[in-house]
């Protein structure tokens, strides 16, 4: 299987687990709790993450950026559903700019 069909396919049943975690028990899963504790603690973690995950890019181990990447998007896919967005809203948004130069992109934004 391709690189690309193994994300796409691993982020898919990633999204059902999130999707599925709604409104469960915050004491028997950690989605369910961080769900529990509200979009902005997300988001915190989120950036939380992030902030690792830069750390291990500027790094030589390859496995450590490995796994704090799955945790950013992990991560990132349960605030999108805080959130109400879909994978499917950012692949419209990815594909809408396919074929435009990220300058250019950037320059079509009214908040910069």
């Amino acid at each position: 299987m391709a690189a690309k069909e193994e994300l796409g396919r691993a982020l898919d049943r990633l999204w059902k687990v999130i999707q599925s975690r709604r409104g469960a028990d915050p004491q028997s899963s950690y989605t369910a709790r961080l769900f529990s504790r509200g979009r902005a603690k997300i988001a915190q973690k989120l950036g939380e993450e992030a902030v690792e995950t830069v750390i291990e890019g500027i790094g030589n181990d390859p496995r450590a950026l490995v796994g704090e990447s799955a945790d950013l998007l992990y991560h990132l896919l349960v605030l999108w559903a805080s959130a109400g967005i879909s994978p499917a809203d950012v692949a419209t948004e990815l594909t809408r700019r396919e074929g435009t130069s990220g300058l250019a992109e950037k320059r079509t934004r009214t908040n910069l």
